[in-house]
């Protein structure tokens, strides 16, 4: 299914007084294209709900999630517990999932060993079509789409006729939002490592000390330390622990072969 270009710049914005309309612009082309409810959250990791530039929270005052209905922003074990959210982790591309199984278009392999049982209390929801969205350093975010029918448990059709859609709208809508108000990471996004300390700390990431490392590259102990440090100095990091998350959050560990 297309998309025409200005459904996609009315869910973009620049500035925190844009996102109460591209939220409600959101909300009304997702309805439009397969009448779902659209829940959305910046970062899986956060406890902090989505607002709009003064304030009021996203689910409960545009995307309709109030009275009775569970405040699933609310809940600090969902991204510790909810199914919808493992799968986030380790799949990129839209999905749709329930209590049976998550269905994509090519296998993961990584998403039939999580874990379903108590689907609809861990995920609050019968079944949800999701688009994982993973941000720069790290973040992830997600965008569900929900059937108004609570009973509702099969979204195969909505998945096959606006999965695409959906994840471009989404992906669109979430960037625009963490541009706009996440705080920024002076610095590292000119970082630049050498092809040694990036070899040296996948090394590392894998749990193989200076010593080992230096056997596996041919080096000595000292300059694969040499290395380390140097990288750890560029990335701005305190020991050797946040040299390796901060160089994994910018994609370095996944550079070499």
């Amino acid at each position: 299914m297309q998309i025409l270009p200005e459904t996609i710049s009315a869910v973009r914005f620049g500035e925190p007084a844009g996102i109460r309309a591209a939220a409600e612009a959101l909300r009304d082309a997702v309805r439009s294209l397969c009448g779902l409810r659209t829940a959305v959250t910046h970062n899986i990791a956060s406890r902090e709900p989505m607002r709009d530039g003064e304030g009021a929270v996203l689910a409960s005052e545009v995307f309709g999630f109030h009275g009775g209905e569970p405040r699933w922003w609310e809940a600090p074990q969902l991204a510790l517990s909810s199914p919808i959210v493992h799968a986030c982790r380790v799949e990129a591309e839209p999905f749709w999932c329930n209590g049976h199984g998550f269905h994509t278009r090519l296998p993961n392999p990584l998403l039939d060993a999580i874990d379903l049982h108590d689907f609809r209390i861990r995920a609050m929801t019968a079944a949800a079509l999701v688009v994982p969205i993973h941000l720069p350093f790290g973040q992830i975010a997600a965008a569900s789409f929900l059937s108004p029918e609570k009973e509702t448990n099969d979204l195969s059709q909505a998945y096959a006729h606006a999965a695409d859609a959906l994840a471009v709208l989404a992906r669109a809508f979430v960037q625009s939002y963490v541009k706009v108000t996440e705080r920024a990471r002076p610095g590292l996004a000119g970082v630049s490592l050498t092809k040694r300390e990036v070899e040296c700390l996948r090394w590392a990431a894998a749990g193989k000390t200076n010593d080992e490392i230096g056997m596996i590259l041919g080096l000595q102990r000292t300059t694969v330390r040499f290395h380390i440090r140097s990288a750890s100095v560029k990335l701005d990091a305190v020991n050797r622990d946040q040299t390796l998350f901060k160089a994994a959050q910018l994609g370095f560990l996944g550079m070499i072969r």
